[in-house]
């Protein structure tokens, strides 16, 4: 009998701090068959597992937003707060009596939690900070709410500059001197520090992976959710890391008419080219011909990548460059006709931002042709409890501009409701041990941030499991909704039976 698998998505951000740019690698959430059937029945209400904190409901329930501490939240619009699934557990309210100084960095009334971005940094100020954003916005959610089991969650934040010094500068304040109980969220472009945080055996839940230390550290959780070993001793298995091509499988199945010729636009940098020759290899194995194209980081000729795709009739494009560059890039589509026959300028969840209505003001038929592809729900989707909860809040921080909302703020959010989930399931005796244990529960329990998230786990293999059914979330901008579109009905359904394959970790 085949054994089958769920996987949520397979693109997702590195850095390359040698030049300072963001780049595109592969990630992935896997699923058993039985795991996801489970997912599937809890959302549909037919029943399933229930977490410490209370009982549990679906994305689509008509309850509010989600708040993990000791009773019901109320959620926007006045309704009574819902639940998710695995760790959900009820809202604020007064917690549980008994609330003891139960671990590091925990007290009766209050449990401190780190963040650890790369706001400032060599090239781009808004590169890693939507994840931040997101994470002030669940606490102050959160604290509003009756915090958890009526402690309330107080955020330590460092600014390591993108530098790997002042990160281990940034970790060394935040464990030794402020003591925090764990980590949520982080964006860190150089984890220097890494190593000693797991040392400390300090729980990090929910991060970006820009950094391979997710892909090798066993007490660090990324927001993605693997099946790599993570024992410290090697990044991913052997080295390798692994993707899948359900995002290509999406655009050949949902534009069947469209040819498949896509053009991948790379740096003359060797991480930039190692990645772009992924998503080339993925293309192909879909059965795509491919276009590949490498710039000159210091002087890009984007017309000259405009004029061969034109002439080569490509029709998807993809790259592994950063946000100016992409915007250089679509001026050079308009400006050459190749956005009228273009089908899809494909970007990742990191570019799906709503500064993309102005970043692409001389760009506006390619701006049209964006989708951006990602493993969460869209920002723009407030008829999900959870996604109103924390566009609500976001306005009240004063980041509901475009400038601060983006997929990676909401993801932000998510991290921090992972963690608290896991400290909420710890009732008054909240310990790191505890939380680690729920956040790896393993395929047996896996986690969709109360319907944020395709649902995804952590679980250790030495091969890779073969073949995936990987779920994604597709999006498209749209200038005369001034947003982003969904593009599915939902993300969960929205699944692909592909193979992964390797690319180099580093």
């Amino acid at each position: 009998m085949t054994e089958w698998s769920v996987m949520a998505p397979s693109r997702r951000l590195a850095g390359a701090a040698a030049i300072g740019m963001l780049l595109l690698t592969a990630c992935g959430t896997r699923l058993s068959n039985g795991a996801f059937e489970r997912v599937q029945n809890q959302q549909s209400g037919q029943g399933g597992p229930q977490a410490t904190g209370g009982p549990t409901a679906g994305p689509g329930a008509s309850s509010g937003p989600v708040g993990p501490g000791g009773g019901p939240t109320q959620g926007p619009g006045g309704s009574n707060g819902g639940n998710g699934k695995h760790g959900g557990s009820n809202g604020g309210g007064t917690g549980p009596q008994g609330n003891t100084a139960s671990d590091i960095g925990v007290t009766p009334t209050s449990i401190t939690i780190g963040n650890i971005v790369s706001k400032t940094n060599p090239f781009d100020a808004r590169a890693f900070v939507g994840p931040t954003y997101g994470l002030e916005a669940f606490v102050h959610w959160t604290n509003a709410h009756g915090g958890i089991h009526g402690r309330t969650l107080k955020l330590a934040f460092c600014d390591d500059q993108g530098s790997g010094d002042q990160n281990n500068t940034c970790v060394h304040q935040l464990v030794d001197s402020q003591r925090v109980f764990a980590f949520a969220s982080n964006a860190i472009l150089t984890y220097s520090g890494a190593s000693y945080v797991n040392s400390k055996g300090v729980p990090d839940v929910g991060a970006q992976p820009i950094d391979n230390a997710y892909n090798e550290y066993p007490h660090m959780w990324d927001i993605y959710g693997e099946e790599y070993p993570r024992d410290g001793k090697q990044i991913g298995i052997k080295g390798q890391l692994y993707g899948g091509t359900e995002i290509y499988r999406y655009f050949e199945n949902t534009y069947p008419h469209v040819a498949k010729v896509a053009g991948v636009v790379d740096y003359n940098q060797s991480a930039s080219t190692r990645f772009g020759n992924s998503i080339a290899d993925g293309l192909r194995h879909e059965g795509y011909t491919v276009v590949v194209k490498t710039v000159n980081f210091a002087l890009p000729d984007y017309d000259s990548v405009a004029i061969a795709f034109k002439n080569q009739g490509v029709k998807y494009v993809y790259d592994t460059i950063d946000r100016q560059g992409n915007i250089r890039l679509c001026k050079a589509l308009d400006d050459n006709g190749v956005s009228d026959s273009l089908q899809a300028k494909v970007l990742t969840t990191q570019s799906w931002e709503q500064s993309v209505d102005g970043d692409y003001t001389d760009s506006p038929k390619c701006r049209n042709k964006l989708f951006a592809t990602g493993m969460s729900r869209s920002y723009e989707d407030t008829k999900y409890p959870g996604v109103a909860a924390f566009r609500q809040q976001m306005a009240a921080d004063a980041h509901g501009g475009a400038d601060f909302l983006s997929e990676w703020a909401l993801e932000g959010w998510a991290g921090g409701q992972w963690l608290a989930d896991a400290i909420a399931s710890c009732g008054a005796d909240v310990t790191r041990k505890c939380v680690e244990k729920f956040v790896n529960a393993g395929p047996s329990h896996p986690y969709d941030g109360h319907g944020l998230l395709v649902p995804r786990y952590f679980e250790e293999r030495s091969t890779p499991r073969e073949p995936q059914y990987n779920c994604i979330n597709v999006a498209r901008w749209s200038d005369s909704a001034h947003g982003w579109l969904t593009q599915v009905p939902d993300m969960d359904k929205n699944c692909f039976s592909v193979h992964e394959w390797p690319y180099s970790a580093t």
